[in-house]
């Protein structure tokens, strides 16, 4: 087995296991020096892979899957830290909000909102700035993509703007699928 062989096996065993391996269990895993286990990890390093040196062993670090919804809802504008900050403490990101016009059709803004930080940083240029919310050209109709740890999580979200009247249901002459639509 030559080094790119090794290397992918190395990679391989690594994002099987949920705790840290042990270099000399990979040397002898793949019949090679734990010295050449630790020159493989650095060639692994150095071309992207996020791999942990931990106490233990080595770990590589898999990239966070998050879940995430589009949800239509509907307040005024001195409620909107309230959805913003609902959303963030129970652990949404809000990327981004939009709005489905019918003439215009969909016109989209980047939020990234993930704190209460960023919340009040939003709120202060919606106060000292001359734009007003985007929700404004829809009866305050909006849209959030909101992402989340889980379903779990964006369920709970969900439960919560309906809880708190800011939930606003799907009319027939939107479409349900909006990024494809955006996309073509």
């Amino acid at each position: 087995m030559n080094g790119e062989q090794r290397r992918k096996q190395l990679i391989a065993l690594l994002s099987d296991s949920k705790t840290p391996i042990a270099g000399s269990v990979l040397a002898q895993k793949l019949q090679v020096s734990r010295q050449v286990i630790v020159q493989d990890i650095a060639l692994l390093r150095a071309n992207g892979a996020d791999i942990l040196s931990a106490s233990r062993g080595y770990l590589l670090m898999q990239p966070r899957q998050e879940a995430s919804r589009v949800f239509k809802v509907v307040h005024s504008d001195a409620q909107t830290e309230e959805e913003l900050t609902l959303i963030v403490d129970m652990g949404g990101t809000v990327r981004d909000v939009f709005v489905y016009h019918r003439a215009y059709g969909i016109v989209c803004g980047e939020m990234k909102i993930r704190s209460r930080r960023d919340i009040q940083d939003f709120m202060e240029k919606i106060r000292t700035g001359k734009s007003s919310l985007l929700k404004n050209v829809t009866a305050g109709y909006h849209y959030h993509t909101i992402a989340a740890e889980d379903t779990q999580t964006l369920d709970a979200i969900q439960e919560k703007l309906a809880e708190k009247g800011m939930l606003a249901k799907l009319q027939e002459d939107e479409p349900v699928d909006f990024w494809s639509r955006m996309q073509g």
